[in-house]
């Protein structure tokens, strides 16, 4: 069986409206594809850990889906695995505006509380990715993300297969409509 293999957010979970809605678009259009969301830890050594535990429990390379500090680790597990990845308004450098996340914070998904620190930052900082490797992406924009400066990630990964929504948000309300196309990614990159 094939897997898609979704890494979500800061403060998100495997509740989010993005994740339903992938999960809706493969039991109705490629049943024979999973999809995998953990709840990774607010931790990111933690979380990055978590993903990679499923991946070596996984018989097949996935498909990375990474939206916004997701798209950071989905980022670091590409270039370590060679995987490809869809990017979703992904964090570029969360170390350097990490000031703002310093103490304690709510998950409102699962209601964890949990407290970040110098710690945090410092793994943040030890997975970044300077150079991606541009085929293992697709870069998905929002013009009007309100969390993150579409443009930092657009120059970042440049070169790299990018598309960007005008007037869409961070949420990425247009992410259905582009299910079809992830799905002929991931099959043209697992092939």
């Amino acid at each position: 069986m094939a897997h898609w293999l979704y890494l979500h957010g800061f403060k998100s979970g495997p509740g989010s409206l993005k994740v339903a809605e992938t999960r809706s678009f493969l039991a109705r259009h490629a049943p024979g594809t999973g999809l995998l969301c953990p709840p990774l830890s607010p931790h990111p050594q933690a979380a990055l850990a978590q993903a990679e535990r499923v991946l070596a429990e996984l018989a097949e390379p996935p498909l990375l889906i990474g939206s916004s500090l997701g798209g950071f680790y989905a980022t670091a597990l590409a270039e370590r695995y060679g995987l490809p990845a869809v990017l979703i308004n992904p964090a570029v450098r969360p170390f350097e505006r990490f000031d703002a996340f310093y103490g304690e914070h709510e998950n409102p998904y699962s209601g964890e509380r949990f407290t970040l620190d110098e710690a945090d930052r410092a793994a943040l900082e030890a997975m970044y990715v300077a150079r991606p490797t541009p085929a293992h992406y697709w870069l998905v924009l929002g013009s009007a993300d309100e969390v993150l400066d579409w443009r930092l990630a657009a120059r970042h990964f440049a070169g790299v297969r990018q598309t960007v929504l005008n007037h869409d948000d961070h949420r990425l309300a247009r992410w259905p409509q582009l299910l079809p196309e992830v799905a002929r990614f991931a099959a043209e990159h697992q092939a």
